[in-house]
């Protein structure tokens, strides 16, 4: 009996021995290839044009707070110009705050971006699309994050599928089909390569952005 128990207390050691080793390894995998993009320090490899006073560095955040503006990730990685990846970056909105995380996009020195897809930030401005919404195309009324609390916005995109999550939730799964119908003003509005933007909507809007991250995928 003794030695049955012995036996039986060994196995389950070596059991959650092995479990705590797997579930390591699943933590390293979860982990591995996501690199960051903005150094929490200055905006070395990131590029707006006009307005760049909206945009400043603030505890290791990037503060939004000014007029229309847009800063464009233009650093190393990738040379900048992202197909397939994962994207996750923490995010707080002040109350009444818009904002936006532009994807497959190019740099340019006014306006709304012309290139590429928007995903929505913005929990309580009075614009009805919410956090998540990629913007005109797949809009979300529902809110899924909180003003004045950090929450994760996380975008997926391959091949002509683009997943959007906020805190893990799915919110919006869209497949691009192969001729997408959109106006004149909007004909850039597809998937095709690019880089990535953070949007300053207007003076009275309000956001921070840090642990900005991207994972390329094959």
């Amino acid at each position: 009996m003794k030695h049955t128990l012995k036996y039986a207390l060994s196995g389950l050691m070596c059991l959650g021995f092995f479990t705590m080793a797997l579930g390591q390894k699943m933590e390293n995998n979860n982990t591995k290839g996501w690199v960051s993009l903005f150094n929490g320090k200055d905006f070395d490899g990131w590029k707006v044009g006009n307005n760049a006073s909206t945009f400043s560095v603030e505890d290791g955040a990037i503060k939004v707070a000014g007029p229309r503006a847009h800063l464009f990730y233009v650093g190393d990685v990738q040379d900048h110009n992202f197909k397939n990846f994962e994207f996750k970056a923490s995010v707080m909105t002040k109350p009444g705050a818009n904002s936006g995380i532009y994807i497959h996009t190019q740099y340019q020195e006014d306006g709304w971006p012309a290139h590429g897809y928007e995903v929505q930030v913005n929990n309580s401005q009075e614009d009805w699309r919410r956090t998540g919404s990629l913007y005109a195309i797949v809009d979300v009324k529902e809110n899924y994050a909180k003003d004045d609390i950090w929450y994760t916005e996380y975008v997926k995109v391959e091949g002509n599928r683009i997943i959007i999550k906020i805190n893990d939730i799915v919110v919006v799964d869209y497949t691009e089909p192969e001729n997408p119908k959109r106006g004149e003003g909007d004909k850039h509005r597809i998937l095709g390569g690019g880089t990535f933007a953070l949007q300053g909507h207007d003076p009275g809007s309000v956001v921070y952005y840090k642990d900005i991250m991207v994972r390329v995928l094959p």
